[in-house]
């Protein structure tokens, strides 16, 4: 089985629970708050399927009512599939979600010590927009990036 995309649905919660423990020490989300994620929030929730069927990743966009502003508020990939492509692959249709719904904005906050997510962020395009001090419950400071969504979007149009 090829790793699949799919929106997440509300059995999947479990699974997601599971990576949110073996991708963050810190400032992880509940089981309640992640069940309002996937059932009631203004957002976009999708996962990563692996090869052997598993939830190897998921990441969630949320919307603001009248904002073409979104932001990528959750993300992780399981520490085994990271390096395999299956993240850029979950950050790139979560992009193509924010652009559908007519987003102008993708905005993120990433650890200052994760070296390899701010890589991958910048790969997609994303800037570091903001320094945060002391944003993380341990101490650790955080980056604010983003990415304008509208420029692709006008050469998707003129093609």
């Amino acid at each position: 089985m090829l790793p699949l995309l799919r929106p997440a649905r509300p059995d999947d919660l479990e699974a997601i629970c599971r990576l949110e423990v073996a991708c963050f020490e810190w400032d992880r989300f509940s089981r309640r708050q992640l069940a309002h994620l996937l059932s009631r929030a203004h957002a976009s929730t999708w996962v990563v399927i692996d090869e052997n069927g598993s939830v190897a990743g998921y990441g969630t966009v949320l919307f603001r009512r009248n904002s073409h502003n979104a932001r990528l508020y959750s993300f992780c990939v399981h520490p085994s599939a990271r390096g395999s492509g299956l993240g850029r692959g979950l950050a790139e249709r979560l992009e193509r979600d924010a652009r559908e719904r007519g987003m102008h904005r993708l905005t993120l906050e990433v650890r200052a010590d994760n070296r390899a997510a701010i890589g991958l962020y910048r790969r997609l395009g994303f800037l570091p927009r903001r320094w945060m001090d002391d944003y993380y419950s341990d101490g650790c400071a955080a980056w604010q990036m983003d990415k304008s969504l509208e420029a692709k979007a006008a050469l998707e149009v003129s093609s």
